[in-house]
C-alpha cells in the first residue's frame, strides 16, 4: 500500500500487515536530523493507531542503516539538541512515540552501518537483524557527548552490564557478526538477506500472533525491570542538553571531521554537571 501522504525523509509502505519504514537520506548514509526523527515518531504513531498494521520493520535506504547524527553544521552539531528537536516539528498535534512504546513489535533490519543515534534508534526496537559486515558503534563519548534514547537502560538489559559498559564507555566500532555474538542483534546475515529475514519474521507474527496478546507481552517486557526507558530518558535529556553546550562536544565533532585525535577539555574530577535526580 503506497503512502497517501508522502514524507520528506522516510518512506512508508504496508503489505500483508507489515509496515516498512525506510530512513531515506541515502546520499548522506541516512544520517539523522531532527526533521527525520520527527517524521519517524509520527510514522510510529501511525503504526500504533492502525489495527491493520501488526508489525513494523525499520530499515535504511541504500547501503547504510543510519550513519549517526548529520554533522554538517560542524562544531555546533550538539550545541542545542533540545531546541533543534522542538524546531523540527513546531506545534505538532500528532501523538509521537519511540519504538518501544508502539503496541506492535518493531524490528530493526540493520542493512548497513549503524553509528551513534543510528544504533540507539535500532536499540529501541524489540529485536534486530544485522548485516554481518556492518560497522556499529555507540560513538557518543568519542564526540564529547553521551549516549541517549534510553540506551543506558536498554543495552544492559539486552547484553548484560559488563558488555554494555564495554560498548557505551569505549564508543568502539564493532561489526555485525560481533553484535550477534554479544546479543545486540538476534542474527547476523549477508546484507542483502537482512530485510527479507526481518520481513519474514514480521509476517509470521502478523499471521500467527494475537495482536492484543503481543501488545500486553511487549509492555510487560519493557516494564519488567526496576527502571523503565522513560525514567532513564528523563535523566538523559538534561544531561545530553548540558553536554551538547560544552567544549568537548565541539572538539569531538571537529577532531572527527579533521581526522585527528581529540583533545578533550573537561575533567571528570571538576566539571561534571548537577545530576537530574540529586
Amino acid at each position: 500500500m503506497a503512502d497517501e501522504d508522502p514524507y520528506e525523509h522516510i518512506l512508508f509502505d504496508v503489505e500483508d500487515g507489515v509496515a516498512t519504514i525506510t530512513l531515506n537520506r541515502p546520499k548522506r548514509l541516512n544520517a539523522f536530523t531532527f526533521p527525520l526523527g520527527a517524521e519517524l515518531e509520527r510514522a510510529y504513531a501511525r503504526c500504533d493507531d492502525d489495527d491493520a498494521i501488526r508489525v513494523v520493520v525499520l530499515t535504511g535506504a541504500g547501503t547504510a542503516f543510519c550513519a549517526g547524527a548529520d554533522m554538517g553544521s560542524g562544531g555546533d552539531t550538539f550545541e542545542d539538541v533540545e531546541g533543534a528537536q522542538r524546531a523540527a516539528d513546531p506545534g505538532a498535534r500528532v501523538r509521537r512515540l519511540p519504538a518501544w512504546r508502539v503496541r506492535k513489535p518493531v524490528v530493526a533490519a540493520i542493512n548497513g552501518h549503524a553509528i551513534g543515534v543510528g544504533l540507539t534508534l535500532a536499540l529501541q526496537c524489540d529485536l534486530r537483524f544485522v548485516a554481518s559486515d556492518a560497522k556499529l558503534a555507540f560513538a557518543f563519548v568519542r564526540r564529547g557527548i553521551i549516549p541517549e534514547l534510553g540506551s543506558h537502560s536498554i543495552l544492559p538489559r539486552v547484553v548484560g552490564f559488563s558488555r554494555a559498559a564495554d560498548l557505551l564507555l569505549s564508543g568502539r566500532t564493532f561489526r555485525g557478526e560481533e553484535a550477534a555474538a554479544l546479543g545486540v542483534a538476534s542474527e547476523a546475515l549477508p546484507s542483502e538477506e537482512v530485510l527479507p529475514r526481518a520481513r519474514g519474521w514480521a509476517r509470521d507474527v502478523a499471521v500467527h500472533a494475537a495482536p492484543v496478546s503481543v501488545a500486553i507481552a511487549k509492555r510487560l517486557l519493557w516494564e519488567g525491570v526496576t527502571e523503565t526507558p522513560r525514567e532513564t530518558m528523563a535523566k538523559e535529556g538534561p544531561l545530553l542538553d548540558w553536554a551538547g553546550k560544552q567544549a568537548d562536544a565541539v572538539e569531538g565533532v571537529r577532531s572527527f571531521l579533521e581526522r585527528r585525535a581529540p583533545e578533550w577539555k573537561l575533567r571528570a574530577s571538576t566539571d561534571l554537571p548537577e545530576w537530574p535526580d540529586d
